[in-house]
């Protein structure tokens, strides 16, 4: 499953640099830090989660965990969720574990975890199983006028 078109065609007209990489097909963040032989926190995580009606794309680092009570007091909302697979599909159109972060090609809001901050380059989801995008965080959160906020919290047994 190749690189969804839209998403090159949206980071060029940007003028954004990135780098395609190549790896064998993994489905979770944590085996594509283990494939490429990568640090956790050098590989960007998206979680699409549903804040009382609204979708949003979160974005942390890979060996963070989101913390749910976290997201729900920074967008003062009654009712936080992770959204269901079933809703992945219907309304993003893509198969689960396939997300990108990129919520301007999904029409959604994007958050980053202030931990992605502390790396200067991340590996992010794009779209595919077989091939992942490393590019500038600084360039990302520009691209996509991402908020930034502390939604997660270190996960103990990642490293």
């Amino acid at each position: 499953m190749p690189i969804p078109k839209k998403l090159i065609t949206h980071l060029d007209k940007n003028k954004i640099k990135y780098e395609i990489l190549g790896h064998k097909t993994v489905y979770t963040a944590y085996d594509l830090a283990q494939t490429m032989k990568r640090k956790m926190q050098e590989i960007a995580k998206t979680l699409l989660v549903k804040v009382d009606k609204q979708y949003y794309l979160v974005v942390l680092p890979a060996h963070y965990k989101l913390d749910l009570a976290k997201v729900k007091k920074h967008f003062k909302a009654k009712k936080v969720q992770i959204a269901k697979e079933s809703e992945m599909k219907s309304k993003f159109k893509v198969k689960p574990g396939a997300i990108t972060p990129f919520g301007s090609i999904h029409k959604v809001q994007v958050v980053v975890d202030k931990g992605l901050l502390k790396v200067r380059d991340a590996i992010f989801s794009a779209g595919s199983f077989t091939e992942s995008l490393k590019m500038k965080v600084k360039d990302f959160l520009k691209v996509e006028e991402a908020e930034t906020a502390v939604v997660g919290k270190r996960d103990k047994n990642k490293k």
